[in-house]
C-alpha cells in the first residue's frame, strides 16, 4: 500500500469539484479525495458507450438492415476482448494507471466512431470489439490507481463510489443516448458519447499527468503472476455471474419491444429507472460491503438474481410483474460485481493490475458465450430461455463464492496480497 502522501498532478484549486471526495473522511490520500469525481465521471462515459448496445441491439439491427441473431453474435465476437484482460494487466503495471484510464478513455472514442460507421455485422463487431478493450484498460488502470491509494479493507468504501459509473451509465448516459436515437439514430448516439470519451480523455490527462513514478507501478517480477485454487473459483463465478446478467441485458430491450409495444423512447425510460436501482446498489456496497464481508456480498448478490430472473420467466406477459424481475436481477447484479471488485485487486500477488485483468477477462468472456445462445433462444422461444439461463448461471455462480469463502475461512488465510498492501 502506498501511503497517503503523493502530490497532486494539478493544483487543487484547478480541479473541478470534488463531489464524490467529500463522501471520503480526510484518512483517504488528498490525491484519492480531490480526483476521485473526475475518475467516476470518466468510467461513466465509458460505461455508456459499452452498454448502449445491449438494450437498443433491436433498434440497431433494424438500423443496419440485419437480423437481432447476427448483432448478437457480433455483440458475442465483442466480448472476446476480454481473453487479452491478462496481457492487458500487464500493459497497465508497464505504463501506469494514469496513462491507462485517459488512453483507454481515447480507444472508447475510436470505437464508438467506428461504431456509427458501421454497414455490417462484422464492422459492428470490431467496433465494439475496440470499444470493450479499450474500456477494460481504463477499468484495469482506475482499479490499480485505488488499489496502489487505499488499503484492502477500507478498498470497498471508494470502489462503491467509483462503481456508481456503471448505474449512471445506464440511468444517465444509455438514457440520453436513448433519447438521442429516439430523435435521430443510433449513429447519432454514438458520435455523442465519442465526443464524450475524448473530452475526457483529455481532462484526465490534465488533471492526472501523462504518467505516474515506476514506485507507484506494481510490477511483478516475471514468472510469478498465477492464481491460486480460490482465485481461480473466483474467476469461475464471476464468469458465470456475468454471463447470468448478461442473458437479460441483450433480451430484455427486446421483449419489451415485441411483447409490450415499447419504443425507444419508452426502452430509455426503462434504462433510466433501471439505473437508478443500479446506483443504490453500488451505494450499499460503498456503505456496507466491507462491514458485511465482500465474499458473503458477492455470494449473497448473485443468489438474490435467481429470484427475480424466475419472476421474469412466470410474469412475462405481465409488463409490471416482469419488469420487476428485471429490476430484481439487475439490480442484485449490480450488487454482487461491486462487491467483487476489492476482491480482484488481491488475487495476483504484488499486481493488482493482473489480479483486475482476470476480473475482467472472466466477466467479458461470460458475456461473450451467452450473447449468442441468449438472442436466438429470445427469437425462438421468447423472454423465458433467457430468463432461465439467468436463474441457473446465477445460482451456479453463487455457488463458486460460498465455495470459496468456505475454503479461504478453512484454511484461514486472508486473500493474496492483502497484508502487503494495508
Amino acid at each position: 500500500m502506498v501511503p497517503a502522501r503523493h502530490t497532486l498532478a494539478v493544483p487543487i484549486g484547478r480541479n473541478v469539484p470534488a463531489v464524490l471526495g467529500r463522501r471520503l473522511d480526510p484518512s483517504f490520500a488528498p490525491e484519492v479525495r480531490a480526483n476521485v469525481t473526475a475518475v467516476t465521471v470518466g468510467r461513466l462515459v465509458a460505461n455508456g458507450a459499452y452498454r448502449f448496445s445491449g438494450p437498443f441491439l433491436g433498434v440497431i439491427a433494424r438500423g443496419m438492415h440485419v437480423t437481432l441473431g447476427q448483432l448478437g453474435v457480433a455483440m458475442a465476437v465483442a466480448e472476446l476482448s476480454g481473453l487479452a484482460g491478462p496481457i492487458t494487466g500487464r500493459v497497465v503495471d508497464r505504463v501506469g494507471s494514469t496513462r491507462a484510464m485517459w488512453a483507454g478513455l481515447a480507444g472508447v472514442a475510436g470505437g464508438a466512431v467506428l461504431a456509427a460507421a458501421s454497414t455490417s455485422p462484422a464492422w459492428f463487431a470490431a467496433s465494439l470489439f475496440l470499444l470493450a478493450w479499450s474500456k477494460s484498460v481504463y477499468d484495469i488502470g482506475l482499479g490499480t490507481w485505488i488499489a496502489d491509494r487505499v488499503a484492502y479493507e477500507r478498498r470497498s468504501r471508494i470502489v462503491g463510489l467509483t462503481e456508481t459509473s456503471w448505474a449512471l451509465g445506464l440511468l444517465l448516459g444509455v438514457s440520453a443516448l436513448g433519447l438521442v436515437t429516439a430523435v435521430a439514430n443510433f449513429r447519432a448516439a454514438f458520435v455523442v458519447v465519442a465526443a464524450a470519451a475524448l473530452g475526457l480523455s483529455a481532462v484526465l490527462r490534465a488533471r492526472l499527468g501523462r504518467g505516474e513514478p515506476a514506485h507507484l507501478r506494481s510490477v511483478v517480477a516475471d514468472g510469478r503472476g498465477s492464481l491460486d485454487g480460490s482465485g481461480r473459483l473466483m474467476v469461475l463465478g464471476m464468469l458465470v455471474m456475468a454471463a447470468a446478467a448478461q442473458s437479460l441485458f441483450v433480451t430484455f430491450g427486446s421483449w419489451l419491444e415485441d411483447a409490450h409495444g415499447f419504443t425507444s423512447s419508452g426502452l430509455a425510460a426503462v434504462t433510466f429507472g433501471l439505473g437508478g436501482f443500479e446506483l443504490c446498489a453500488s451505494l450499499t456496497s460503498a456503505h456496507r460491503t466491507d462491514h458485511w464481508g465482500k465474499e458473503r456480498s458477492a455470494a449473497a448478490g448473485t443468489a438474490l438474481m435467481a429470484p427475480g430472473a424466475v419472476l421474469l420467466a412466470i410474469g412475462h406477459d405481465h409488463l409490471a410483474v416482469g419488469l420487476v424481475g428485471v429490476v430484481l436481477a439487475i439490480g442484485m447484479f449490480e450488487f454482487a460485481i461491486v462487491s467483487s471488485i476489492a476482491i480482484g485487486s488481491t488475487l495476483v500477488p504484488g499486481s493488482p493490475a493482473r489480479g483486475l485483468a482476470w476480473m475482467v477477462a472472466s466477466t467479458t468472456v461470460g458475456r461473450g458465450l451467452v450473447s449468442v445462445p441468449a438472442t436466438r433462444l429470445y427469437q425462438r422461444h421468447g423472454i423465458v430461455a433467457p430468463a432461465s439461463i439467468t436463474a441457473v448461471l446465477a445460482s451456479v455462480a453463487a455457488i463458486c463464492f460460498v465455495t470459496r469463502a468456505r475454503w479461504i475461512h478453512q484454511r484461514g488465510t486472508m486473500p493474496a496480497g492483502t497484508a502487503a498492501q494495508r
